[in-house]
């Protein structure tokens, strides 16, 4: 029994749940508005102010996608109220980031600077502050493509076990090896 999939979402106030054709979820709120297709096999209905999400039998693939599609439909109504956010810390000397244009232009120590366009639905800001690290904030609606953007960021310099540098999550640990020890 799937117990992420029975339970119910709550409708929060200003979101607006559309179902149509049966398998086909349109969510629009204060933030925007996404969709989902959903499997034929599981049905979506909404009722007193609450999203269900219920499945036809007890097969193995339907008690899967039950709460699958139960997980994915709150992320929607999740983001279009609240949104998702993810921030990035880059360390190392002379590593930059500032978005210009709304392009992203990051310097991480390469003989060249690296731009980032990010993708219709996603906002980036920069904080920059004297004596700290550069800071970089990805925001969004759908929680799948902030967190791909970030990951693609990150992916651009990952932080070294050595050091540290690189770019790495807000809440990320990285454990640190030691280096060579000299001879003696």
């Amino acid at each position: 029994m799937s117990r992420i999939g029975n339970l119910p979402i709550t409708i929060p106030e200003g979101v607006t749940i559309d179902v149509t054709d049966g398998n086909s979820v349109s969510v629009k709120g204060p933030k925007g508005e996404i969709g989902l297709r959903v499997d034929p096999d599981i049905s979506v209905e909404v009722k007193d102010g609450e999203l269900r999400v219920m499945r036809p039998t007890e097969q193995k693939r339907h008690r899967a996608m039950h709460g699958l599609y139960r997980s994915l439909i709150n992320n929607l109504v999740t983001g279009v109220s609240k949104g998702f956010k993810k921030e990035l810390i880059i360390i190392g000397v002379g590593y930059r980031a500032e978005v210009k244009n709304g392009v992203l232009e990051l310097a991480l120590g390469y003989s060249h600077p690296i731009y980032f366009l990010p993708p219709d639905g996603i906002s980036i800001t920069t904080v920059s502050e004297r004596g700290k690290n550069p800071r970089v904030t990805i925001e969004g609606i759908d929680k799948q493509l902030v967190g791909q953007v970030a990951a693609k960021i990150r992916g651009l310099r990952p932080p070294e076990p050595y050091k540290g540098k690189g770019i790495r999550y807000s809440d990320e640990y990285v454990r640190r090896k030691a280096g060579k020890t000299a001879a003696r």
